[in-house]
């Protein structure tokens, strides 16, 4: 029950659930369409993407695409909104301190992310989402 209590938290007000929603809406849908522009010209992106921890370019512009785009879509749903958040986290870490050398001034927008991202993980996904609507089920079947 913790591991479900973690993944699908408890409901809050409707005000702070809709807080919840529209930063899910902004952010995800401004970082998935990093991820986008990433795939849409991956060869470009590839030749001169930063390759930390030895991967080739194209690995790292794919797993940078599956962090941004992919998970920033279903960060927008709050589908397994924690689950999900966590390679959007591990992606704006690497961005701030490979890319930009943890210089706030140099890498102000990941840090932003990044920033946004830890704190909506501690938040959860609010009731307006696919987390919300998979633990009202829970809860309706526990009862």
């Amino acid at each position: 029950m913790k591991c479900l209590e973690l993944l699908f938290p408890k409901a809050e007000s409707t005000k702070t659930s809709l807080i919840l929603l529209a930063s899910r809406l902004v952010f995800g849908l401004t970082f998935a369409s990093h991820g986008l522009d990433k795939l849409q010209h991956f060869s470009e992106t590839a030749a001169h993407f930063p390759a930390p921890f030895g991967l080739s370019g194209e690995v790292a512009v794919g797993l940078s695409i599956f962090g941004e785009l992919v998970c920033g879509l279903a960060f927008v749903f709050g589908f397994l909104t924690r689950l999900t958040l966590l390679p959007m986290i591990f992606t704006m870490i690497v961005a701030f301190t490979t890319v930009f050398g943890g210089s706030i001034s140099a890498g102000e927008l990941p840090f932003l992310y990044l920033i946004i991202f830890v704190l909506s993980w501690f938040a959860g996904a609010g009731k307006f989402s696919v987390d919300g609507i998979i633990r009202s089920k829970i809860s309706r079947d526990n009862s």
